[in-house]
């Protein structure tokens, strides 16, 4: 079974989100880096970049396949993750810690209540 800590936010499209002072910090779950299998290469945008909620906003490759990153929420890219492009299997190694991919300045604050909570992210992979 994946890890899925409870502290976090979670979509369908297996990305998560930690809130914190109005700050998104978001990455890829436990269950996602399985799936993919090794990843060894990651693209991120850069700060400044605005994105609206569901929207692409990088790629993660591994040796089976090649996978669109969703944005969870609607803000600006205060940050990316500048370690992860040098070092994409991380992403398998810490997806929750290390792996983090951007933080994003949120812009609309009732996005958060289209987010799943741990418990709902769990039941939703047990039927994957």
């Amino acid at each position: 079974m994946s890890a899925v800590p409870t502290e976090l936010k979670y979509t369908k499209d297996h990305e998560w989100a930690k809130i914190e002072n109005g700050i998104a910090t978001i990455g890829i779950t436990d269950f996602a880096q399985s799936a993919l299998g090794d990843i060894v290469f990651v693209e991120l945008p850069q700060t400044g970049t605005k994105l609206n909620a569901h929207q692409t906003f990088g790629v993660v490759e591994s040796i089976k396949s090649v996978s669109d990153l969703y944005s969870p929420l609607s803000g600006e890219v205060v940050e990316a993750n500048s370690s992860l492009p040098d070092s994409p299997e991380t992403c398998n190694q810490s997806p929750y810690e290390n792996a983090w991919m951007i933080k994003v300045k949120l812009e609309k604050q009732d996005e958060l209540n289209s987010l799943m909570s741990a418990e709902e992210y769990q039941n939703y992979i047990s039927t994957l």
